[in-house]
Order: structure tokens, then C-alpha cells, then sequence
């Protein structure tokens, strides 16, 4: 195998769910992306008993990063845990919100060029001033040219290149909106480990969330205080879920002419932020019998709409989305919504051989190499110091130890008043061995450029932009390299992990 796969586990604990009463409503069905290779997960659906895990991600360009792939063989692999100790049908369905409105996270991709560094590509940037339109109304457009363009460039020679651009441009084309893009690619790509792709923004799943918004808003008052509860709850154990409450506004959105906007309590109704549109509790209830597709949950409220809606018994989050869920939790027994559980989504890094030939030439290890300040290039750059200026230096420091040991101690016995400056003096001549060494180190540096551009590369996949391989990469690079290996690799890695992490957790109810 050309790659390696090491997990680096999230803060939270993994625990076993609990079961529920199962089924999906028929009309839901619809809403699962057809994709080749996901009949079998569709009809098991069907079943009454059917369970689901679930995750999701906003859609991103070219699926966005990693840690998206990360949530969803997460979900497959708990799911096969969950089926196979409760002997019924447990799905893993990936949510795709394709009604966030958030441009600015999922307008760029990042992959590894050819030569090492990391490439960005941006599709546009969205004007600050322009209405935010859920990107399910976002089409891709014409600027997916040059990317694909650029893509094939960098992915040109590698074993599986052809057919990873292949599916991008199957799926990623200007006239397509950038949810359905991102919806078709993963359902496609993640068919074959059993996960179905839910669309979020589907006319039945619209219609089936209705009866929860508009109860969300007639409990709104209800909902904001045991949020605002809840958080100082939280706040008094140290925790702080990262999201606003206790400011007047609701849980529900609302699309305007200011495109994705949050109602916000302005009596006797409610008032969008932007837009500053006035909608009553009667104008509500009409529009969402008439034009569902208008309203949807924000992101506290969305985790009990999904659970309120299909038989969910866990959702697989980062830890972002653990912070919230905290928080959350609140919102569940006012809704007369039975809460899932949410647990940590795996977290790790695929490590190349083209690291680990470095780390090998070197003798080095991957904490080396991550470790911050360029600790490995100093390491490397000292060790072709000549042997016998090393031992100087040594040399020199050793005994600078040594006859400022004496000199203290006879400062002391003659005028302790004068101990203080030969500690100074023991110092700065401690300090001059360090600017001779980092002379001489600056100069080798120079000579010794192949070496550290050979660990700059190898850090920059994985550690890309000096942030978290999964947080910038889009599986692109890594598949056209390595090809479905890959993920089958990576499956099986993800389900062991589980499997051992939930056979020391408490067995479910």
C-alpha cells in the first residue's frame, strides 16, 4: 500500500445509541439521490424496522474538503455496528443541506499540485451586498471551466486521474446548481459502502419539516428560553457552544427578497433581519402550506428536524457541530422531538509515501515533522555541522557551565552583591555559542536547499496551508493517486476504529 491511514480522535466519546421505532414515511423516499450502486440501501429503507445514522456537510466545490468523506464512511461505519447488535436495518444517510446559504465555505477547493504545494481554486466571490441565496439556487456556472482546466493539469499522470475527472465533470457543470453537484458526486462516489444521499431541499422533505417550523415559531419564546438556559448551564461547566441566543431571534429561516434570512420576533410576528419583512403567525402558516421551499431551520434546530422526520439514532459531527448539540438539546422535549445521539465523526490523516520516504531518509517521525517552528529542518541542518565544530560548541558550553559555577561561588564568598552580574555575563556567553551555531546554521542552509524543500513538501500533505490535511484537501489528489483503494482502505480503517472504540462503551437500552 502507497499510503497509510492514522487517526487522531476527537475530544467527545464514542457511545452507543439507543434504538427507536423505525420507518420512513413513503413520501421521503423520493428524496433520496438515485445514484448507481444504491438500490439495495433505498430498499432497505422501505423496511418498517429501518433505522438511520445520519451526517451531512453544506455542499462545497468538488465535494469541499475531507473531513466531509470523514463524516460519511463515520456514519457507514456505525451503522453496520448498530445493525449488526440490534439484528434490523440501519442505514447511513449523508443530509445534504443544499439550502445553506453560506457561499463563502463552499465556493473553493483545495488539492496538492504536482510539484507538492497546494493549489486553491475559487469559483467566484459572492458581493457582501448581494441576497444569499440557499445554494441549491446557486448554479455552478461557468467559472467550474478553468478549475476542471486546472485540475486535470495537476492531476495529469497520476494512475486514476481520468476517471476522478470524470465524475467532477459529470456532475459539476456550469448549468447544475452547486447542492445537486455535490449531492450527485458523493452519492455516486459513496454508493458502494452503502450510504444514500438525503436532499434536504426536496419538495416532500420541505412539506414534512412544515408542522416543526411552524411550531418552533409558535413556541418561540418557549424555545428561547431554554436556550438561554441552557447556555449558562454549559457556561457554569466551562463550555461554550459557539452560537448566539437570547438575542430575539427565532429558529426558523425564512427566504426573502434578501434571499436566506433569519425571522426575528417583532410583535405581534416576526420580522426578517435583512430584509426587514414583516410576516405574522397566520401569514406563516399559509406560505408554508403554499410555498414551503421559503422556510427552513437554522443550524440549532435542523439536528431535531432531522430526527423528527426520519427514524435517526445518531448523527456523526465534527466538533463544531458538537459544541452546538450541546446547546441544542434544549429545543428536543419543548418539540416533542426524540433526541438522536451525536458522536464524533473519525478524524485522521492519510499519510503518503512520498512523506514517508522523507521521514525515512531523515529518521524522523511524523510528530517531528508536525511539530511547529521547523524543529526537523533545524534538526537536519545541525547534524551536517562538522564533528568537530559540534564538539566545540559543546565543548565550549560545557565549560562555560563549569568555570561560571566557580566564579559564582567565589562572588559569593567575596560580595554577593555581584552574584546578579555574573549570571549576566554566564548568559550572554552562553548566548554567543547560540549566535555562532545559528551562523553557521544559516550558511549550511543555504547549501542544504534540496533537503529542506524535500520537508517542506513532505509537510505540506499533511499539513497543508499549515491547518489540518482534512480541514483544506479535497479528496481529488488522493484519488486520482491512489483510486478506489483508497477508499476501501479508508472504510475499513474507519469501521475497525469504531468497532473497537464502541466495544468499550456501555451497551445501548
Amino acid at each position: 500500500m502507497t499510503f497509510r491511514l492514522l487517526t487522531t480522535p476527537l475530544a467527545a466519546p464514542v457511545a452507543w445509541p439507543t434504538p427507536r421505532n423505525g420507518g420512513i414515511a413513503p413520501a421521503l423516499l423520493d428524496a433520496f439521490v438515485a445514484a448507481p450502486g444504491a438500490r439495495a440501501s433505498l430498499d432497505r429503507l422501505r423496511d418498517p424496522r429501518a433505522l438511520v445514522v445520519t451526517t451531512g456537510q453544506q455542499p462545497g466545490l468538488l465535494t469541499g474538503p475531507l473531513y466531509t468523506i470523514h463524516k460519511a464512511l463515520s456514519a457507514v461505519a456505525l451503522a453496520r455496528q448498530c445493525e449488526h447488535r440490534w439484528n434490523r436495518p440501519v442505514v447511513p444517510v449523508f443530509w445534504a443541506a443544499g439550502g445553506d446559504h453560506d457561499f463563502a465555505e463552499g465556493n473553493h477547493a483545495a488539492w496538492t499540485a504536482a510539484d507538492g504545494s497546494t493549489i486553491t481554486a475559487t469559483l467566484r466571490e459572492r458581493p457582501a451586498d448581494a441576497p444569499l441565496t440557499p445554494l441549491y439556487r446557486e448554479p455552478v456556472g461557468p467559472e467550474i471551466g478553468p478549475v476542471l482546466e486546472r485540475l486535470a493539469a495537476d492531476l495529469a499522470g497520476s494512475p486514476h486521474g481520468a476517471e476522478v475527472l470524470a465524475l467532477f465533470r459529470r456532475w459539476y457543470r456550469p448549468e447544475s446548481n452547486l447542492a445537486d453537484a455535490c449531492a450527485q458526486t458523493i452519492a455516486e462516489l459513496l454508493a458502494p459502502y452503502g450510504i444514500v444521499v438525503f436532499d434536504a431541499v426536496h419538495p416532500a422533505v420541505k412539506r414534512a419539516q412544515v408542522p416543526y417550523l411552524v411550531r418552533a415559531l409558535e413556541q418561540a419564546a418557549v424555545l428561547e428560553q431554554a436556550l438561554v438556559g441552557r447556555q449558562a448551564a454549559l457556561a457554569a461547566q466551562g463550555h461554550d457552544a459557539g452560537v448566539t441566543v437570547g438575542d430575539g431571534a427565532t429558529l426558523v429561516m425564512f427566504e426573502g427578497t434578501q434571499g436566506r434570512d433569519r425571522l426575528a420576533f417583532r410583535a405581534p410576528g416576526f420580522m426578517t433581519r435583512r430584509s426587514h419583512e414583516q410576516l405574522s403567525l397566520a401569514d406563516v402558516e399559509q406560505l408554508s402550506a403554499t410555498d414551503p421551499g421559503r422556510f427552513s431551520p437554522n443550524v440549532l434546530l435542523r439536528p431535531a428536524i432531522e430526527s423528527a422526520i426520519l427514524p435517526t439514532v445518531a448523527y456523526m459531527g465534527g466538533p463544531g457541530e458538537l459544541r452546538y448539540w450541546a446547546l441544542a438539546e434544549a429545543i428536543y422535549a419543548p418539540l416533542g422531538v426524540a433526541p438522536q445521539r451525536p458522536l464524533p465523526r473519525w478524524s485522521g490523516l492519510i499519510v503518503d509515501a512520498r512523506t514517508d520516504r522523507v521521514l525515512e531518509k531523515f529518521g524522523a517521525t511524523l510528530d517531528e515533522l508536525l511539530a511547529p517552528g521547523l524543529q526537523l529542518e533545524g534538526r537536519v541542518i545541525r547534524e551536517q555541522l562538522p564533528a568537530d565544530a559540534r564538539d566545540a560548541l559543546a565543548s565550549l558550553r560545557a565549560a562555560i557551565e563549569r568555570d561560571y559555577a566557580v566564579l559564582t561561588r567565589a562572588a559569593v564568598a567575596i560580595d554577593p552583591t555581584i552574584e546578579k552580574t555574573l549570571q549576566n555575563l554566564r548568559n550572554q556567553a552562553f548566548a554567543g555559542t547560540q549566535e555562532a551555531e545559528k551562523r553557521l546554521v544559516n550558511h549550511l542552509k543555504k547549501r542544504q536547499v534540496t533537503e529542506t524543500q524535500q520537508i517542506a513538501r513532505a509537510r505540506e500533505l499533511v499539513l497543508p496551508l499549515g491547518r489540518p490535511q482534512e480541514r483544506v484537501l479535497t479528496l481529488a489528489p488522493l484519488l486520482a493517486r491512489h483510486g478506489p483503494a483508497l477508499l476501501d482502505a479508508l472504510a475499513a480503517h474507519v469501521e475497525a476504529w469504531y468497532a473497537a472504540a464502541l466495544e468499550a462503551a456501555p451497551a445501548p437500552r
